[in-house]
């Protein structure tokens, strides 16, 4: 099983940058969350290429919650 804060965290990534409501985003199957994903990472790196590389979403480990 997919682990659920992974697929919490692609879902407020995609949800962010497209402004997809969570019906749409949860209809997405795990390969299509992935690749929006990715490709939202890659439109983002294009922007800013005179930043050190920013880790695509993809990249990311959990990180803890401040709480």
């Amino acid at each position: 099983m997919y682990p659920e804060a992974a697929m919490y965290r692609e879902m407020a990534f995609i949800s962010y940058y497209f402004h997809w409501g969570r019906e749409d985003v949860q209809s997405l199957t795990h390969n299509d969350r992935r690749r929006w994903c990715q490709e939202i990472s890659e439109i983002n790196a294009g922007l800013t290429p005179s930043r050190q590389k920013e880790k695509s979403i993809l990249e990311m480990g959990r990180t803890p919650r401040p709480y």
